[in-house]
Protein backbone atom coordinates (compact mmCIF):
# COMPACT_ATOMS: atom_id res chain seq x y z
CA UNK A 1 0.00 0.00 0.00
CA UNK A 2 1.57 3.54 -1.03
CA UNK A 3 2.02 5.84 1.26
CA UNK A 4 -0.24 8.53 0.43
CA UNK A 5 -3.28 5.77 -0.11
CA UNK A 6 -2.07 4.50 3.84
CA UNK A 7 -2.65 8.67 4.94
CA UNK A 8 -6.40 9.38 3.17
CA UNK A 9 -7.42 5.99 4.65
CA UNK A 10 -6.10 6.65 7.89
CA UNK A 11 -8.24 9.93 8.12
CA UNK A 12 -10.93 8.49 6.51
CA UNK A 13 -11.63 5.65 8.97
CA UNK A 14 -10.76 8.46 11.71
CA UNK A 15 -7.51 7.43 12.89
CA UNK A 16 -5.56 10.46 14.35
CA UNK A 17 -3.20 12.85 12.28
CA UNK A 18 -1.60 12.72 15.48
CA UNK A 19 -0.71 9.25 15.52
CA UNK A 20 -0.37 8.91 12.09
CA UNK A 21 2.48 11.68 12.31
CA UNK A 22 3.68 9.76 15.12
CA UNK A 23 3.73 6.65 13.09
CA UNK A 24 5.57 8.06 10.42
CA UNK A 25 8.40 10.05 12.78
CA UNK A 26 9.06 6.68 13.87
CA UNK A 27 9.12 5.14 10.41
CA UNK A 28 11.56 8.01 9.81
CA UNK A 29 13.71 7.33 12.17
CA UNK A 30 13.60 3.82 11.18
CA UNK A 31 14.74 4.93 7.49
CA UNK A 32 17.24 7.27 8.45
CA UNK A 33 18.99 4.63 10.35
CA UNK A 34 20.70 2.64 7.18
CA UNK A 35 21.28 -0.46 9.43
CA UNK A 36 18.28 -0.70 10.59
CA UNK A 37 16.36 -1.50 7.77
CA UNK A 38 17.79 -5.14 6.20
CA UNK A 39 19.25 -5.07 2.57
CA UNK A 40 20.04 -8.08 0.37
CA UNK A 41 23.66 -5.88 -0.84
CA UNK A 42 25.11 -2.40 -0.85
CA UNK A 43 24.30 0.06 -3.53
CA UNK A 44 25.85 1.94 -6.65
CA UNK A 45 27.16 4.54 -4.44
CA UNK A 46 28.51 2.41 -1.47
CA UNK A 47 30.45 0.04 -3.65
CA UNK A 48 31.93 3.03 -5.44
CA UNK A 49 33.20 4.94 -2.44
CA UNK A 50 34.32 1.92 -0.81
CA UNK A 51 37.35 1.71 -3.18
CA UNK A 52 37.94 4.90 -1.83
CA UNK A 53 38.43 3.68 1.55
CA UNK A 54 41.57 1.82 2.78
CA UNK A 55 39.84 0.30 5.32
CA UNK A 56 37.43 -1.34 3.10
CA UNK A 57 39.27 -1.83 0.00
CA UNK A 58 42.56 -3.30 1.59
CA UNK A 59 43.26 -5.37 -1.50
CA UNK A 60 43.17 -1.98 -3.69
CA UNK A 61 41.07 -3.05 -6.14
CA UNK A 62 39.58 -1.00 -9.18
CA UNK A 63 36.45 -0.73 -10.34
CA UNK A 64 36.21 -0.62 -14.26
CA UNK A 65 33.25 0.10 -16.66
CA UNK A 66 32.02 -2.00 -19.07
CA UNK A 67 33.96 -0.93 -22.51
CA UNK A 68 33.79 -1.81 -26.09
CA UNK A 69 37.59 -2.24 -25.38
CA UNK A 70 37.05 -3.76 -22.11
CA UNK A 71 34.90 -6.31 -23.65
CA UNK A 72 37.36 -7.34 -27.05
CA UNK A 73 40.35 -7.34 -24.00
CA UNK A 74 38.69 -10.39 -22.19
CA UNK A 75 36.60 -12.07 -25.20
CA UNK A 76 40.25 -12.65 -26.48
CA UNK A 77 41.86 -14.26 -23.60
CA UNK A 78 43.90 -16.59 -23.86
CA UNK A 79 43.05 -19.81 -21.53
CA UNK A 80 45.38 -21.32 -18.85
CA UNK A 81 48.51 -21.65 -20.92
CA UNK A 82 50.21 -24.70 -20.56
CA UNK A 83 52.11 -24.82 -23.72
CA UNK A 84 54.95 -22.57 -22.48
CA UNK A 85 56.44 -25.74 -20.77
CA UNK A 86 57.11 -26.96 -24.32
CA UNK A 87 58.65 -23.65 -25.51
CA UNK A 88 60.79 -23.53 -22.27
CA UNK A 89 62.83 -26.08 -24.33
CA UNK A 90 63.55 -26.61 -27.35
CA UNK A 91 65.01 -29.79 -27.72
CA UNK A 92 63.77 -32.01 -29.54
CA UNK A 93 62.71 -35.56 -27.25
CA UNK A 94 62.24 -38.61 -28.87
CA UNK A 95 60.56 -41.72 -26.76
CA UNK A 96 62.51 -44.51 -28.49
CA UNK A 97 65.16 -43.96 -26.35
CA UNK A 98 66.92 -46.94 -23.84
CA UNK A 99 66.97 -45.15 -20.09
CA UNK A 100 67.46 -46.55 -16.99
CA UNK A 101 65.50 -49.01 -15.65
CA UNK A 102 64.54 -50.39 -18.82
CA UNK A 103 64.42 -54.39 -19.14
CA UNK A 104 66.53 -54.95 -22.95
CA UNK A 105 66.44 -58.34 -24.96
CA UNK A 106 69.18 -58.95 -26.62
CA UNK A 107 69.53 -61.55 -29.92
CA UNK A 108 72.65 -62.48 -31.36
CA UNK A 109 73.01 -64.08 -34.74
CA UNK A 110 75.87 -65.63 -36.17
CA UNK A 111 77.42 -68.24 -38.84
CA UNK A 112 78.53 -71.54 -37.97
CA UNK A 113 79.72 -72.78 -34.54
CA UNK A 114 79.44 -69.16 -32.89
CA UNK A 115 80.05 -67.89 -29.50
CA UNK A 116 76.97 -68.30 -27.81
CA UNK A 117 75.32 -71.46 -28.09
CA UNK A 118 72.71 -72.61 -30.25
CA UNK A 119 69.38 -72.89 -29.94
CA UNK A 120 68.15 -72.85 -33.20
CA UNK A 121 69.62 -73.98 -36.19
CA UNK A 122 68.66 -71.86 -39.64
CA UNK A 123 69.14 -72.36 -43.44
CA UNK A 124 69.23 -69.53 -45.87
CA UNK A 125 67.54 -67.45 -43.33
CA UNK A 126 66.50 -64.06 -45.44
CA UNK A 127 67.79 -60.98 -45.22
CA UNK A 128 71.75 -62.59 -43.95
CA UNK A 129 74.18 -63.14 -46.07
CA UNK A 130 74.85 -67.00 -46.32
CA UNK A 131 75.50 -69.46 -48.93
CA UNK A 132 73.17 -72.28 -49.29
CA UNK A 133 74.82 -74.92 -46.82
CA UNK A 134 75.47 -72.14 -43.83
CA UNK A 135 73.94 -72.53 -40.90
CA UNK A 136 72.60 -70.12 -38.68
CA UNK A 137 72.42 -69.61 -35.42
CA UNK A 138 70.44 -67.40 -32.70
CA UNK A 139 70.48 -67.05 -28.95
CA UNK A 140 68.58 -65.14 -26.86
CA UNK A 141 70.47 -63.26 -24.02
CA UNK A 142 69.27 -63.55 -20.40
CA UNK A 143 66.83 -60.32 -19.63
CA UNK A 144 69.30 -57.65 -19.00
CA UNK A 145 68.10 -54.51 -16.84
CA UNK A 146 69.54 -51.42 -17.85
CA UNK A 147 71.63 -49.75 -14.17
CA UNK A 148 71.58 -46.86 -12.51
CA UNK A 149 74.49 -45.65 -14.25
CA UNK A 150 72.64 -46.18 -17.85
CA UNK A 151 75.12 -49.04 -18.65
CA UNK A 152 74.77 -52.87 -19.14
CA UNK A 153 76.81 -55.99 -19.29
CA UNK A 154 76.90 -58.17 -22.69
CA UNK A 155 79.42 -61.43 -22.55
CA UNK A 156 82.32 -61.32 -24.74
CA UNK A 157 81.96 -57.84 -24.86
CA UNK A 158 82.16 -56.10 -21.16
CA UNK A 159 79.71 -53.03 -20.03
CA UNK A 160 78.50 -50.90 -22.88
CA UNK A 161 76.73 -47.57 -22.01
CA UNK A 162 73.27 -47.61 -23.14
CA UNK A 163 70.70 -44.98 -21.56
CA UNK A 164 70.44 -42.44 -24.23
CA UNK A 165 70.56 -44.67 -27.48
CA UNK A 166 68.00 -46.16 -29.63
CA UNK A 167 67.72 -50.02 -29.81
CA UNK A 168 68.64 -49.98 -33.12
CA UNK A 169 72.44 -47.73 -31.88
CA UNK A 170 72.79 -50.37 -29.52
CA UNK A 171 72.62 -53.21 -31.48
CA UNK A 172 74.92 -51.90 -33.57
CA UNK A 173 77.34 -51.45 -30.53
CA UNK A 174 77.22 -54.61 -29.56
CA UNK A 175 77.67 -55.68 -33.21
CA UNK A 176 81.33 -54.05 -33.84
CA UNK A 177 82.48 -55.32 -30.26
CA UNK A 178 81.88 -58.67 -31.49
CA UNK A 179 83.68 -58.52 -34.40
CA UNK A 180 86.49 -60.70 -35.18
CA UNK A 181 85.04 -62.87 -32.02
CA UNK A 182 82.23 -63.89 -34.19
CA UNK A 183 81.81 -64.62 -37.74
CA UNK A 184 79.66 -61.96 -39.06
CA UNK A 185 77.47 -61.26 -36.17
CA UNK A 186 74.17 -59.50 -36.09
CA UNK A 187 72.50 -58.42 -33.18
CA UNK A 188 68.84 -57.30 -32.31
CA UNK A 189 67.82 -55.31 -29.49
CA UNK A 190 64.30 -54.95 -27.72
CA UNK A 191 62.52 -52.61 -25.06
CA UNK A 192 60.90 -55.50 -23.35
CA UNK A 193 59.44 -53.50 -20.32
CA UNK A 194 59.91 -50.00 -20.94
CA UNK A 195 60.29 -47.81 -18.25
CA UNK A 196 62.37 -44.52 -19.16
CA UNK A 197 60.15 -43.94 -22.05
CA UNK A 198 56.34 -43.67 -20.36
CA UNK A 199 54.36 -40.75 -18.33
CA UNK A 200 52.29 -40.84 -14.88
CA UNK A 201 48.55 -40.46 -15.79
CA UNK A 202 46.60 -39.79 -11.93
CA UNK A 203 43.77 -38.44 -10.30
CA UNK A 204 39.98 -38.94 -12.29
CA UNK A 205 40.47 -40.95 -15.00
CA UNK A 206 39.16 -44.72 -15.60
CA UNK A 207 42.51 -46.10 -15.80
CA UNK A 208 45.28 -44.19 -14.09
CA UNK A 209 48.70 -45.92 -14.14
CA UNK A 210 52.13 -45.83 -16.63
CA UNK A 211 51.57 -45.15 -20.48
CA UNK A 212 54.46 -46.21 -22.69
CA UNK A 213 54.81 -43.53 -25.04
CA UNK A 214 55.18 -44.66 -28.79
CA UNK A 215 57.02 -43.10 -32.01
CA UNK A 216 54.17 -41.37 -32.92
CA UNK A 217 54.79 -39.39 -30.56
CA UNK A 218 51.31 -38.93 -28.40
CA UNK A 219 49.67 -35.12 -27.11
CA UNK A 220 48.40 -35.04 -23.70
CA UNK A 221 44.94 -35.49 -24.67
CA UNK A 222 45.95 -38.78 -25.95
CA UNK A 223 47.82 -39.67 -23.17
CA UNK A 224 44.56 -39.56 -21.20
CA UNK A 225 42.58 -40.94 -23.57
CA UNK A 226 44.51 -44.20 -23.42
CA UNK A 227 44.17 -43.95 -19.83
CA UNK A 228 40.57 -44.41 -20.36
CA UNK A 229 39.67 -40.69 -20.63
CA UNK A 230 38.74 -38.43 -17.44
CA UNK A 231 35.68 -39.56 -15.42
CA UNK A 232 34.01 -36.09 -15.75
CA UNK A 233 33.32 -33.32 -18.23
CA UNK A 234 36.61 -31.94 -20.38
CA UNK A 235 35.83 -28.26 -18.74
CA UNK A 236 35.61 -29.67 -15.28
CA UNK A 237 38.49 -31.73 -15.24
CA UNK A 238 41.27 -30.32 -14.56
CA UNK A 239 44.90 -31.04 -16.01
CA UNK A 240 48.35 -30.73 -14.10
CA UNK A 241 51.55 -31.49 -15.72
CA UNK A 242 54.45 -31.92 -14.15
CA UNK A 243 57.67 -31.68 -15.84
CA UNK A 244 60.90 -31.74 -14.25
CA UNK A 245 60.69 -28.81 -12.02
CA UNK A 246 58.03 -26.85 -13.74
CA UNK A 247 54.33 -27.37 -13.31
CA UNK A 248 51.84 -26.18 -15.73
CA UNK A 249 47.91 -26.62 -15.73
CA UNK A 250 45.20 -26.04 -17.76
CA UNK A 251 41.56 -27.85 -18.09
CA UNK A 252 41.08 -31.08 -20.45
CA UNK A 253 38.61 -28.59 -22.78
CA UNK A 254 41.10 -26.36 -23.52
CA UNK A 255 43.33 -29.20 -24.85
CA UNK A 256 40.55 -30.57 -27.11
CA UNK A 257 39.57 -27.27 -28.26
CA UNK A 258 42.78 -24.91 -28.71
CA UNK A 259 45.88 -27.63 -30.38
CA UNK A 260 48.34 -25.32 -29.83
CA UNK A 261 48.31 -26.34 -26.20
CA UNK A 262 47.70 -29.96 -26.32
CA UNK A 263 51.40 -30.29 -26.36
CA UNK A 264 53.10 -33.97 -27.05
CA UNK A 265 54.00 -35.59 -23.97
CA UNK A 266 57.62 -36.03 -22.69
CA UNK A 267 59.30 -39.34 -21.25
CA UNK A 268 59.46 -38.40 -17.45
CA UNK A 269 55.83 -36.41 -17.57
CA UNK A 270 53.47 -36.87 -14.90
CA UNK A 271 49.83 -36.09 -15.44
CA UNK A 272 47.32 -35.05 -12.78
CA UNK A 273 43.64 -35.25 -13.59
CA UNK A 274 41.77 -33.06 -11.01
CA UNK A 275 37.60 -32.66 -10.27
CA UNK A 276 36.86 -29.20 -10.43
CA UNK A 277 33.71 -28.24 -11.44
CA UNK A 278 33.26 -24.60 -11.74
CA UNK A 279 31.13 -22.43 -10.71
CA UNK A 280 30.01 -18.64 -10.04
CA UNK A 281 27.81 -17.14 -7.21
CA UNK A 282 25.18 -14.42 -7.46
CA UNK A 283 24.15 -11.73 -4.79
CA UNK A 284 22.47 -9.20 -4.37
CA UNK A 285 18.82 -7.55 -5.86
CA UNK A 286 18.82 -10.65 -8.60
CA UNK A 287 15.80 -12.15 -9.40
CA UNK A 288 16.11 -15.52 -7.54
CA UNK A 289 17.59 -16.42 -4.54
CA UNK A 290 21.34 -15.95 -4.14
CA UNK A 291 23.30 -19.75 -4.51
CA UNK A 292 26.26 -20.98 -6.63
CA UNK A 293 25.43 -21.79 -10.19
CA UNK A 294 27.30 -24.48 -11.39
CA UNK A 295 28.44 -24.01 -15.31
CA UNK A 296 26.46 -27.32 -16.76
CA UNK A 297 28.41 -25.88 -20.40
CA UNK A 298 31.77 -25.60 -21.61
CA UNK A 299 31.21 -21.51 -21.96
CA UNK A 300 28.48 -18.90 -20.43
CA UNK A 301 28.62 -15.54 -20.92
CA UNK A 302 27.94 -12.78 -18.18
CA UNK A 303 24.92 -11.91 -20.18
CA UNK A 304 23.78 -15.72 -19.48
CA UNK A 305 24.93 -15.67 -16.01
CA UNK A 306 22.98 -12.66 -14.86
CA UNK A 307 19.94 -14.42 -16.88
CA UNK A 308 20.43 -17.60 -15.10
CA UNK A 309 20.14 -15.60 -11.77
CA UNK A 310 17.00 -13.60 -12.73
CA UNK A 311 18.07 -10.66 -14.06
CA UNK A 312 17.51 -7.75 -11.46
CA UNK A 313 15.29 -8.25 -9.49
CA UNK A 314 12.38 -4.85 -10.59
CA UNK A 315 11.25 -3.90 -6.71
CA UNK A 316 14.57 -3.90 -5.28
CA UNK A 317 17.38 -3.52 -8.15
CA UNK A 318 19.63 -1.17 -9.41
CA UNK A 319 20.32 -1.92 -13.13
CA UNK A 320 22.61 0.36 -13.64
CA UNK A 321 24.91 -1.32 -11.12
CA UNK A 322 25.59 -4.85 -12.02
CA UNK A 323 29.25 -5.58 -10.48
CA UNK A 324 31.39 -8.48 -11.74
CA UNK A 325 34.11 -9.20 -8.90
CA UNK A 326 37.09 -11.67 -10.00
CA UNK A 327 40.76 -12.58 -9.49
CA UNK A 328 41.79 -11.78 -12.88
CA UNK A 329 44.80 -13.58 -14.91
CA UNK A 330 47.78 -11.48 -14.87
CA UNK A 331 48.02 -11.77 -18.47
CA UNK A 332 44.39 -9.64 -19.26
CA UNK A 333 45.47 -7.72 -16.47
CA UNK A 334 48.71 -6.31 -17.81
CA UNK A 335 46.41 -5.60 -21.12
CA UNK A 336 43.80 -3.40 -18.43
CA UNK A 337 47.02 -1.73 -17.20
CA UNK A 338 45.60 -2.89 -13.87
CA UNK A 339 48.28 -1.99 -10.85
CA UNK A 340 46.96 -3.46 -8.29
CA UNK A 341 48.95 -5.87 -6.12
CA UNK A 342 48.29 -9.44 -6.62
CA UNK A 343 47.48 -12.17 -4.52
CA UNK A 344 48.25 -15.49 -4.59
CA UNK A 345 44.26 -15.89 -6.78
CA UNK A 346 44.91 -13.39 -8.99
CA UNK A 347 44.63 -9.28 -9.33
CA UNK A 348 41.57 -8.35 -7.98
CA UNK A 349 39.15 -6.18 -10.43
CA UNK A 350 35.67 -5.37 -10.10
CA UNK A 351 34.12 -4.55 -13.70
CA UNK A 352 30.71 -2.20 -13.59
CA UNK A 353 27.83 -3.07 -16.15
CA UNK A 354 24.87 -0.94 -16.62
CA UNK A 355 21.89 -2.84 -17.53
CA UNK A 356 19.79 0.53 -18.68
CA UNK A 357 22.23 0.80 -22.01
CA UNK A 358 21.42 -0.98 -24.16
CA UNK A 359 25.06 -1.68 -25.92
CA UNK A 360 26.01 -3.36 -22.69
CA UNK A 361 23.34 -6.73 -23.74
CA UNK A 362 25.90 -6.82 -26.55
CA UNK A 363 29.03 -6.21 -24.42
CA UNK A 364 27.98 -8.90 -21.56
CA UNK A 365 27.26 -11.67 -24.69
CA UNK A 366 31.63 -11.60 -24.98
CA UNK A 367 32.60 -11.30 -22.15
CA UNK A 368 33.16 -15.00 -20.46
CA UNK A 369 32.37 -15.75 -17.20
CA UNK A 370 35.53 -17.67 -15.04
CA UNK A 371 34.85 -19.97 -11.74
CA UNK A 372 34.90 -18.48 -8.37
CA UNK A 373 33.25 -15.51 -10.48
CA UNK A 374 30.87 -13.28 -7.68
CA UNK A 375 28.18 -10.87 -9.53
CA UNK A 376 26.80 -8.89 -7.37
CA UNK A 377 23.47 -6.85 -8.08
CA UNK A 378 23.29 -3.37 -6.17
CA UNK A 379 20.05 -2.33 -4.20
CA UNK A 380 18.49 0.94 -5.32
CA UNK A 381 18.60 3.79 -3.85
CA UNK A 382 14.88 3.63 -3.37
CA UNK A 383 14.71 0.05 -2.07
CA UNK A 384 14.85 1.45 2.19
CA UNK A 385 12.19 3.87 1.12
CA UNK A 386 9.90 1.01 -0.34
CA UNK A 387 10.74 -1.35 2.80
CA UNK A 388 9.66 1.68 5.15
CA UNK A 389 5.84 1.73 2.97
CA UNK A 390 5.91 -1.64 3.48
CA UNK A 391 6.64 -1.57 7.47
CA UNK A 392 4.19 1.13 7.68
CA UNK A 393 1.25 -0.61 5.95
CA UNK A 394 2.28 -3.54 8.40
CA UNK A 395 2.07 -1.36 11.36
CA UNK A 396 -1.02 0.49 10.41
CA UNK A 397 -2.89 -2.03 8.30
CA UNK A 398 -4.38 -3.88 11.88
CA UNK A 399 -5.65 -0.80 12.61
CA UNK A 400 -7.76 0.59 9.38
CA UNK A 401 -9.35 -3.00 9.76
CA UNK A 402 -10.37 -2.84 12.55
CA UNK A 403 -12.11 0.59 12.50
CA UNK A 404 -13.65 -0.62 9.30
CA UNK A 405 -15.24 -3.59 11.19
CA UNK A 406 -16.09 -1.18 13.66
CA UNK A 407 -18.60 0.67 10.98
CA UNK A 408 -20.40 -2.45 10.61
Amino acid sequence: MALGQVTRTCFHIGISRRLLCGLVSVGMGVLSGCSSLPDSAPTEQAVLKSVKKPETNPLGFRILPVTPQLAAILSSEVPPIISSLDKASNRQVRNDRIGVGDVLTVTVFELGNGLFASSQSTSGSEGLPVGPAASVTNQNLPPTEVEADGTISIPYVGRLRAAGLTPQELAGKIRSNLAGKSQDPQVMVRISNDISNTVIVSGEVHRPGRVVLSTAQEHLSDVIAIAGGAVNPPEDSHVELVRGKQVGETDLGTLENFPSEDIRARPGDRIHVIYQPRSYTVFGAAGLQAVETPFKSPHVSLAEAVARAGGPNDNRADPNAVFLFRFEDPVAAKALKLDTPATPHGIPVVYQLDMMNPSSYFLAQRIPMKTKDVILIATAKSNRFYKFVQLLSTIVSPGITAANMSRY
